[in-house]
């Protein structure tokens, strides 16, 4: 992907839009007659996960030819969406999952595995498109984190990073928790083998924090959305749905709802855009 003067177009950065959450909602969740309760009760309370945004979002991003990273990514891109999964990976030039735990051997998705963690990993300026999916929490060191981010990245390409905000409920339980019971409490409440729970830190965890962070290698913030987390319950239908009215209560009374999701993408300069 060139621009008129022969150097790297810039990454085209559209946030998903209602057409385009509706279209991922099916490609997620199957036709009409597949849907499930869950999915029903979401569109009856006119909500998205914020998987469902994050997904949108990146199929947006890789473009045909794009050389993608995928940072820590497990054996998963999209956990729940193997149909995209499997489209973006046809789509791409290059995707790369990098991870050092032993679930990537399972990642069929990936056209290269390197099993390492991204502080060890030059990317050499050669990625489009870098994602972090539910990785931030788990960081050590967020300069160097950062850092080897934007060294992976051409001129012109993008960062995402999706990741829970560090001060709602549950991630506050989660640092008092020892491990053991949050395998205990992950496998009641969404069905996650204890090889899926890893450690975490939330070093960068806030939209601040991250701003700081990304401002330090002479990244921009080009978008960020907070997005309401309405699937602590998702696996019981009552309880879910109380979830999903006191949000919708919040949303009315000009509240936000506590238990949300942080996303936000960061340029790297060097080419100019025109979004």
């Amino acid at each position: 992907m060139t621009n008129a003067s022969g150097g790297p177009a810039p990454v085209l950065v559209r946030l998903p839009d209602g057409s385009a959450m509706r279209q991922m909602f099916h490609v997620r969740y199957g036709g009409e007659s597949a849907l499930g309760w869950g999915p029903r009760l979401r569109r009856e309370y006119d909500y998205f996960t914020p998987d469902d945004y994050y997904e949108a979002l990146v199929a947006g991003l890789v473009a045909p030819g794009s050389h993608w990273l995928d940072v820590g990514c497990g054996r998963e891109l999209f956990p729940s969406n193997h149909a995209l999964a499997n489209a973006l990976s046809r789509r791409c030039s290059r995707l790369v999952g990098l991870d050092p735990d032993p679930t990537l051997a399972e990642n069929r998705w990936v056209h290269e595995r390197v099993a390492a963690g991204i502080d060890d990993y030059d990317g050499e300026a050669a990625f489009d498109v870098v994602t972090l999916r539910m990785v931030a929490e788990h960081i050590s060191e967020p300069e160097r984190c950062v850092e080897r981010v934007a060294g992976a990245l051409r001129p012109g390409g993008v960062a995402v990073v999706y990741t829970v905000f560090g001060y709602s409920p549950m991630p506050l339980l989660t640092r008092l928790a020892p491990m053991a019971l949050r395998h205990v409490v992950k496998s009641w409440l969404w069905g996650t083998q204890p090889k899926d729970t890893f450690p975490t830190r939330f070093r960068m965890n806030t939209r601040s924090k991250l701003a700081r962070l990304f401002d330090g290698v002479g990244m921009r913030e080009h978008a960020f959305e907070r997005l309401d987390d309405c699937r602590t319950f998702q696996r019981f239908r009552f309880l879910n749905e109380v979830e999903l009215a006191v949000r919708t209560l919040c949303r009315g009374v000009g509240l936000p709802y506590p238990e949300h999701c942080l996303l936000g993408i960061y340029r790297k300069p060097g080419s100019s855009a025109h979004e």
